[in-house]
């Protein structure tokens, strides 16, 4: 029972197979396209006009040994254009110019070793079209740009024509520049074709003069011709009667006439060289003018950026030192202050050391008091009899004893014991002190 069922998904899955490729991994190329499919073991190019054909199985990258990966191109012509693109002459003089250039894919697979799409490739071919624009209108004049554009048409095709090869690319016709004109605020070109302007107008001026002047000048000699057929008319009919006075008025009226004529005609030349001579005088004024001006911009230009620049470093090297100053005044000024701190703080946390200051203080304040102490006691005459007790030391135990409570009360007593006696009690009345013996004391007189 397994044995039939095994078959039938066999078949099953075979006929999966054989209707899955065709439907999901069968491609055919659109005619205006080439793929480039890079198997493990060659690169085949599909499309129209291809010797593989426009048809193939894309298989999964990931699939072992079968595996694909593609690139499209496209077969037809594509276009590549740059828009306000900046440039500069051979003086530096900055513009930007509209360039469009056509290519087509000749190499497919040279095309698909070198980029991963066709978007790359189209970015590739503009770096490639910005140098060429950059390095052949740098070498060049911006009068001789404006005037030969299409001859630099060439010269940029030229220009990437080797490059193109590396990529499998070609240009279908030149690379034309469509349009040049002034960048921002410039106004170079602007000033070139307003000069070209009043060129052509002088140009204009002056053939409309010079043919005036000739229309002029055949108008004299017609009215010169007529005037001479008159005369001949006048010489015919009076030469029978004056032919020698005929001859010689005749001759000198021509000779009047072809020196007014030759006056006239002077004064006409010199009229129009002097016209011509002050259009030019005045076109040369005017160009003058306009390049003394762009001078004098560019030179304030650069005048104000440097002291710009020159006040900015002043003010950035004032900062920094005042930086450097306060920062070292205040490291001085906290470096004790931390110390101190710093030191309060390990007083504060160590008991120990807090003692041994205090018994510090305690021995020192001692020292001071003993020294005070005794110079008084050496200016003073103090004797000290100790008579009580079995020793000495039962009495008052040092000198500081006489000014304590304890010496008052032992002083008091003994003056009371003196004061009993006979001796005592004459002592005390020489002294001036009265003391009265008291009646009944019991004491014994002593000679």
């Amino acid at each position: 029972m397994l044995f039939p069922v095994f078959i039938s998904l066999a078949a099953f899955a075979v006929f999966v197979v054989v209707i899955a490729i065709p439907f999901f991994l069968r491609k055919v190329v659109a005619p205006n396209e080439v793929h480039i499919v890079q198997s493990r073991q060659s690169t085949k190019s599909y499309g129209k006009d291809t010797p593989n054909g426009n048809t193939y199985y894309e298989w999964p990258h990931w699939l072992p040994v079968i595996g694909v990966t593609k690139i499209m191109l496209p077969v037809s012509v594509f276009d590549l254009t740059l828009n306000a693109y900046e440039a500069y002459d051979v003086g530096r003089v900055p513009f930007v110019v509209d360039v469009t250039a056509f290519f087509r894919v000749q190499d497919s697979n040279l095309a698909a070793q070198r980029v991963e799409s066709f978007s790359e490739l189209q970015n590739q071919l503009k770096a490639i079209v910005q140098g060429a624009i950059r390095t052949v209108l740098a070498s060049h004049d911006i009068d001789a740009i404006m005037l030969e554009r299409s001859r630099f048409g060439e010269h940029f095709t030229e220009e990437v024509k080797e490059q193109l090869k590396s990529w499998g690319v070609i240009c279908v016709k030149n690379i034309e520049l469509m349009d040049i004109r002034d960048l921002g605020n410039n106004a170079v070109i602007h000033n070139i074709m307003e000069k070209k302007k009043s060129l052509i107008e002088m140009q204009s001026r002056t053939e409309v003069a010079e043919n005036m002047k000739r229309a002029k000048i055949a108008e004299i000699e017609a009215a010169r011709e007529t005037e001479i057929q008159n005369q001949k008319a006048l010489q015919e009919i009076g030469q029978r009667t004056a032919e020698k006075e005929k001859m010689v008025g005749i001759a000198n009226e021509q000779a009047r006439q072809e020196i007014k004529t030759q006056e006239r005609e002077t004064r006409e030349r010199e009229m129009a060289v002097l016209k011509v001579q002050k259009v030019r005088d005045a076109e040369i004024a005017k160009e003058s003018a306009i390049v003394k001006a762009d001078e004098d911009k560019q030179t304030t230009i650069l005048i104000a950026e440097g002291d710009l620049e020159a006040k900015r470093k002043e003010a950035e090297g004032i900062k920094v030192e005042g930086e450097a100053r306060a920062d070292a005044e205040r490291a001085m000024q906290l470096a004790p202050v931390m110390a101190q701190i710093e030191l309060a703080r390990e007083i504060g946390s160590n008991d120990g050391y807090q003692k041994y200051l205090i018994s510090i203080r305690a021995v020192e304040a001692h020292q001071v008091i003993g020294i005070e102490q005794a110079g008084a006691l050496e200016k003073a005459d103090v004797k000290i009899i100790a008579n009580t007790g079995n020793s000495p030391t039962d009495g008052m135990n040092n000198v500081m004893d006489v000014f304590s409570a304890k010496g008052g009360t032992n002083i008091g007593a003994a003056l009371e014991a003196v004061a009993q006696t006979e001796y005592g009690h004459a002592l005390l009345a020489k002294l001036g002190i009265s003391q009265k013996v008291p009646k009944g004391n019991g004491a014994e007189k002593h000679n």
